[in-house]
């Protein structure tokens, strides 16, 4: 151990004294602690708990102990969780530890939309949930609207921590909090721009509202909440008119090259989960500049569809000779844990399509598929406006 052999080699006065007094000025560690880790220098192979990982990691790193650091890091990527996975990923910025924190911000970036969790979103601090939501990489089940319901109960959770209900219950609970918040503003304050609410503002500068305000319903229910600064909803508003004059008059066909900045900072994010087996067609809510994409599950091949004339759509339609579409697809599979057991992605892609034209996007022939099986997409359906 370095701390050991600094402290009894050169001019140190513990170097001389038969019985020294260690000061622990970490109050993770503790006495048991202190035991497996001086039991470390005697052998090599520790059994550590889950329960007992940070608390070793922290009395590791003050002895110096590279081989039990390595070993609780090992530990904590094999056993992250919903339980530990909050935990973790701070003592892993305290101690250092880069790759268990990566591994923990994959985990959270995988779960926190497909399997919520009241306990969760009572654990995810300010900071650690703007890294998720600024995400492009976040696994969105449904459609941008849901990261916006998430963020109102994580929000409502951090303000009330000692609500204990259930996850079917939270929606309407938070609902009811902020709507007898509204009351109690006079004026027209959006709650993030109040007291309360200010801490929250950075994290929701990463909401992708464009993709929000395109669906009628949700534009309604962004409204009614007043969550949102007014100001920031009029310049989306005002983006995207600008944005649809340009597909509808300006023969904007859609994006001509990867631009991974934007497609990273801008794209739509939206998934769907399959239960089981089976053939699956289904498109995404919103408007979308004319452009319909259906997309079909079925045997073992993922579909994109630019339906114009073939399908009843509830929306018009553009009937430019071409379009294009920057995307990328994922598919996982989690484990009780949230662990991926399998995953494939077709990275970032431009799609051409004629009227009615299909295309198949992703094979899975010969994969060992384990179901429910999740889809996330990333899709980009305008280019960027020219500065």
């Amino acid at each position: 151990s370095g701390y050991f052999s600094s402290m009894f080699s050169g001019s140190w006065k513990e170097s001389s004294m038969n019985t020294i007094e260690l000061e622990i000025p970490d109050q993770n560690i503790d006495i048991e602690a202190l035991q497996v880790a001086f039991g470390s220098l005697y052998r090599d192979d520790v059994l550590i708990k889950p329960s007992r990982v940070i608390a070793l990691l922290a009395a590791a790193c003050m002895l110096q102990l590279d081989g039990l650091i390595q070993q609780c890091g090992e530990t904590m990527k094999e056993t992250i969780n919903a339980k530990t996975v909050c935990g973790y990923y701070n003592s892993a910025g305290t101690y250092g530890l880069d790759s268990v924190k990566k591994k923990c911000l994959e985990w959270l970036l995988n779960n926190l939309m497909t399997h919520q969790s009241v306990e969760l979103f009572k654990e995810l601090s300010i900071n650690l949930m703007k890294q998720l939501i600024s995400s492009s990489n976040l696994f969105v089940m449904q459609v941008e609207m849901d990261v916006y319901t998430a963020l109102k109960k994580w929000m409502f959770l951090q303000l009330v921590p000692s609500w204990n209900g259930s996850l079917k219950q939270l929606l309407t609970e938070a609902d009811a909090w902020f709507a007898k918040r509204r009351k109690d503003f006079e004026d027209d304050t959006a709650f993030l721009e109040s007291e309360q609410g200010n801490a929250f503002l950075s994290v929701f500068t990463h909401l992708r509202l464009q993709y929000i305000i395109s669906d009628l319903a949700s534009a309604r229910i962004i409204e009614r909440d007043s969550l949102i600064p007014s100001e920031w909803l009029s310049s989306v508003y005002k983006q995207q008119w600008f944005a649809m004059l340009r597909a509808e008059q300006d023969n904007d066909i859609g994006p001509q090259e990867i631009n991974k900045e934007e497609l990273e900072g801008n794209s739509m994010r939206c998934g769907r989960k399959l239960a089981k087996d089976g053939d699956y067609c289904w498109r995404w809510t919103g408007f979308n500049f004319g452009f319909d994409l259906l997309v079909t599950y079925t045997n073992r091949y993922i579909i994109f569809k630019r339906n114009t004339l073939n399908q009843p759509c509830s929306g018009s339609v553009s009937l430019q000779p071409r379009r294009n579409i920057a995307f990328r697809l994922r598919l996982a599979s989690f484990d009780s844990s949230g662990k991926i057991i399998c995953s494939r992605t077709t990275g970032y892609q431009i799609l051409t399509l004629e009227k009615d034209q299909e295309e198949i996007v992703m094979n899975l022939d010969s994969r060992l598929l384990i179901f429910p099986l999740y889809i996330c997409c990333n899709f980009l359906y305008t280019s960027p406006e020219k500065k």
